[in-house]
């Protein structure tokens, strides 16, 4: 059964394990824990079994040389690439923003502008990142991708319990508020932002916030079917598969693992902290075939 791969929501491959999904791709497969219950299960990464491979990062530098092998073997993707411009406070660990614009901009010219959803997500309102600053922010962001991005995707920062605590962790260390905006001032900015947007040749896209759609704000499909479709000029049987609440996604199997990404950023759901996710980034075996876990302890007990 041909699918679409996700790689990854969980965590940053492209920025941190090329080395490993490389290895994944000369031997056929991955393994990936179902999150909410912990079964293991590995999928087919053979070219004829992948539709196409939907990339996740905030910076693909270290994975522009890979991604030529993966075009020559066959494999179609593309690209949600989250830039967000966020004082370094927030996202302590990443490339920074110049370096990630560039891989950006070559990503756009080696493929098109239509290959990449650019991710200004999730907007965070805080002491420091006020109304003004993403009116700002946004404005610088998207007059340089102007002509390299046709899309861009938002929300705001969700509280799920590890982000509310490391919301609080952060609070507590550095003595910045982060504030829960009201539907009010996200809709005044959503559409203020979508108005930039347009002068910059971008559409732009609400995910998960249904809330927000008007003629303007169109509804995000991260991992979108049609969009694979049309890129690829491949019809394929696809179905939404939301992930949470107005999500607008198509099904796709997803090989990535929670607590492995060391960018360190505030609002991540899909860490605990930064500590344990960086000692598994220090720890990870490239050569297991499950993402996070030594190779004799993630092949244990697997299912096909």
């Amino acid at each position: 059964m041909s699918r679409i791969i996700s790689v990854s929501r969980r965590t940053d491959i492209p920025a941190f394990y090329g080395d490993w999904f490389m290895n994944r791709l000369k031997e056929g497969f991955a393994g990936y824990v179902n999150p909410f219950g912990g079964q293991k299960y590995v999928v087919s990464l053979k070219p004829e079994d992948v539709i196409c491979f939907v990339f996740w990062s905030k910076n693909f530098k270290p994975f522009l040389e890979n991604l030529r092998t993966i075009e020559a073997l066959g494999y179609k993707f593309y690209f949600n690439y989250t830039i967000t411009g966020l004082p370094g406070i927030f996202e302590c660990n990443t490339a920074g923003k110049e370096t990630a614009i560039e891989a950006l901009k070559e990503l756009s010219k080696r493929y098109s502008p239509k290959h990449i959803n650019w991710r200004y997500d999730p907007i965070i309102i805080s002491d420091i990142t006020d109304y003004d600053f993403h009116i700002k922010n946004f404005k610088a962001l998207a007059s340089e991708l102007e002509g390299y991005v046709e899309r861009c995707y938002f929300s705001f920062a969700v509280r799920y319990g590890k982000v509310k605590t490391n919301f609080e962790r952060f609070q507590a260390k550095y003595g910045i508020k982060i504030t829960d905006p009201d539907n009010n001032l996200r809709i005044k900015l959503a559409n203020e932002l979508a108005g930039i947007a347009r002068k910059h040749g971008i559409n732009i896209h609400t995910c998960c916030g249904d809330y927000l759609l008007n003629p303007r704000i169109k509804k995000a499909h991260c991992i979108d079917g049609k969009l694979v479709e049309e890129l690829f000029n491949r019809k394929f049987l696809h179905a939404p598969k939301p992930t949470r609440a107005e999500c607008g996604c198509t099904e796709s199997v997803d090989i990535g693992a929670y607590d492995t990404c060391p960018h360190g950023c505030v609002y991540c759901y899909a860490n605990m902290n930064k500590e344990i996710a960086e000692a598994r980034f220090r720890a990870h075996d490239s050569d297991s075939a499950f993402l996070g876990y030594a190779k004799a302890e993630g092949e244990r007990g697997w299912r096909i």
